[in-house]
C-alpha cells in the first residue's frame, strides 16, 4: 500500500518528533553537579528508565521523582528544587530538527493525531514547540493508561472513528518499538518505524523490547517520511 493512500497519521510524540534523550542528557549534566556532568548517556538512561518505571504518573509533575531517584541513585545533586528544575526542564525538551516542518508538509495530505504517554500539560508545550501542527490528540490523562497498553490505542480508534475514519486508513508513525511499533503491528495497524538511534548500540531512555517487529515502512526522520509522501505524489503527476 502508498504510504498516500491513508488517511491518518498517529505520531508518537516524545522520541519521534520530541527529543526527550537530548532533554534529559543536558538537563541532567547541567543540574546534577560535576558527578552528573561527567556521567555517561547509559549511566544516566539505566537509573532513569528505571525511575521513570516506578514514577509513571503524569509527566508534567512525576518527572520530579524521576530525577530524585536517579540522582540518589548516582550521587549527583539531589535536592528539591533541583528536581524541580529538571521537571521545568522536561516541558522544554526540544524538537529534532526536521521535525516541525516536516510535520507541516505531512499536515497537507493527512489527518494528524498525537497519541503521547505526555499528560496534557506536557503535550500543549511540545505541540507548541513543533508548532501545533495536529488535527487531534490522545495523552495519558484522558486514556488513564500508557502505550504499549492496548486500550490506549482503543481509544483513540474510538475517537477516529467517531470522525468516520477506519483502522485500515491509519498509520502509525513512531520511534519506540517498545511503546508503539510492536504493539501497533499486534493490533493490525500499519506501521512506520522512525529509527532516531539508528546505528547506536542501546535503546538510550527508551525501554529495550522484547524482540524487534518489523514495520510496514522504515525510516530515519520524519522528514524522511514526508519525502516519500511526496515522492509518491508527484509521481502519481507525472503519470
Amino acid at each position: 500500500m502508498k504510504i498516500k493512500e491513508f488517511k491518518v497519521m498517529t505520531f508518537d510524540i516524545v522520541g519521534t518528533s520530541i527529543d526527550f534523550e537530548s532533554g534529559v542528557l543536558n538537563a541532567v549534566r547541567a543540574l546534577g553537579g560535576e558527578k552528573a556532568a561527567k556521567a555517561t548517556d547509559d549511566e544516566i538512561f539505566e537509573p532513569y528508565l528505571r525511575g521513570r518505571d516506578k514514577f509513571h504518573g503524569r509527566s508534567s509533575y512525576a518527572m520530579k521523582d524521576v530525577y530524585l531517584s536517579l540522582a540518589n541513585e548516582l550521587g549527583f545533586k539531589n535536592d528539591e528544587a533541583t528536581a524541580e528544575a529538571f521537571q521545568l526542564a522536561c516541558l522544554r525538551w526540544p524538537a529534532f530538527s526536521d521535525s516541525a516542518q516536516a510535520l507541516a508538509r505531512l499536515r497537507k495530505n493527512f489527518r494528524l493525531v498525537a497519541m503521547t504517554n505526555a499528560d496534557r500539560t506536557a503535550f500543549c508545550s511540545y505541540s507548541d514547540i513543533l508548532g501545533n501542527p495536529f488535527h487531534d490528540s490522545v495523552t495519558y490523562d484522558e486514556t488513564g493508561c500508557a502505550k504499549p497498553d492496548p486500550q490506549f490505542f482503543a481509544f483513540n480508534m474510538g475517537r477516529q472513528s467517531a470522525h468516520g475514519f477506519k483502522q485500515s486508513e491509519i498509520l502509525h508513525v513512531a520511534q519506540s518499538q517498545y511503546h508503539d511499533i510492536g504493539i501497533g503491528k499486534e493490533l493490525g495497524y500499519a506501521t512506520c518505524w522512525i529509527e532516531r538511534r539508528q546505528g547506536m548500540n542501546s535503546f538510550g531512555g527508551t525501554p529495550t523490547p522484547k524482540s524487534l517487529t518489523t514495520p510496514d515502512y522504515h525510516f530515519v526522520s520524519l522528514k524522511q517520511l514526508a519525502d516519500a509522501v511526496d515522492a509518491e505524489i508527484a509521481q502519481k503527476t507525472q503519470i
